[in-house]
């Protein structure tokens, strides 16, 4: 079963600063068709201006992932964390108990262009903690790269879920294939390009919930970015799936 979520269909906000586009209920905006899928609760596609960003605020209780695609974004956080994370790189921040963070624009001259994820953990209460790891291009070119993984022996970056996040950089006219355990669910976010995925097209800001599908190919029809999302336990009701 595949659900197609169309770029122009998001929610979106503009701050001047900030633009955003809300793949699910996220802020003001509120769908109560669009609430998340399985444990996966938010992405937004974030575009800050040259010197903008988010002042220092707190968060408990989730599983956040930033994934930089233009630019640079400067993290600073309240457990002594802090870096600039650019194109490659793959911050991921457990929130637990709570921490409070800031994110801004390292650039005073360009925008910085990022997906933000929230994941759902699998318990609430952990201790907060911080991982941050740089992904080559070549690992992420023509392959599906695990880079956030609920599986502590993986060489990816760690979550407390059940969900992995995979990266890839397809050419135009290649293909890749995935095939998933019985019973997960996958949501497939486009960040640039055209793909065509068992049979549905895609373009840039697309996503599409998938499930029930024994095996996923995915063709790129233009040179496109792309994250795989395969999480467990995600319901064959894709809409106001979430928590």
């Amino acid at each position: 079963m595949l659900q197609l979520r169309l770029s122009e269909q998001r929610g979106q906000a503009d701050f001047g600063w900030l633009r955003s586009k809300h793949s699910f209920s996220f802020g003001g905006y509120h769908d109560a068709e669009h609430i998340g899928f399985g444990p996966l609760r938010v992405i937004n596609e974030d575009m800050v201006s040259a010197g903008g960003g988010f002042d220092t605020h707190g968060h408990a209780d989730m599983e956040i992932v930033s994934y930089v695609l233009e630019g640079g974004l400067e993290h600073r956080d309240s457990i002594g964390s802090g870096s600039v994370i650019r194109p490659g790189d793959v911050q991921r921040m457990s929130a637990g108990t709570g921490i409070r963070h800031s994110e801004f624009n390292a650039s005073r001259t360009d925008p910085v262009h990022f997906l933000q994820i929230w994941i759902v953990p699998e318990r609430n209460g952990m201790e907060p903690s911080y991982e941050q790891r740089h992904f080559d291009r070549a690992e992420r070119h023509n392959q599906l790269k695990l880079v956030i993984s609920g599986m502590p022996e993986s060489d990816a970056l760690h979550i407390h879920q059940q969900a992995d996040i995979y990266a890839s950089l397809l050419d135009k006219g290649k293909s890749l294939s995935h095939k998933p355990e019985a019973g997960h669910g996958q949501w497939l976010q486009l960040a640039c390009g055209e793909l065509l995925v068992n049979g549905e097209q895609m373009r840039s800001g697309d996503g599409l919930a998938i499930t029930g599908e024994a095996e996923i190919d995915i063709k790129a029809l233009d040179d496109a970015e792309f994250l795989l999302f395969d999480m467990a336990q995600v319901s064959m009701q894709v809409h106001g799936s979430g928590p």
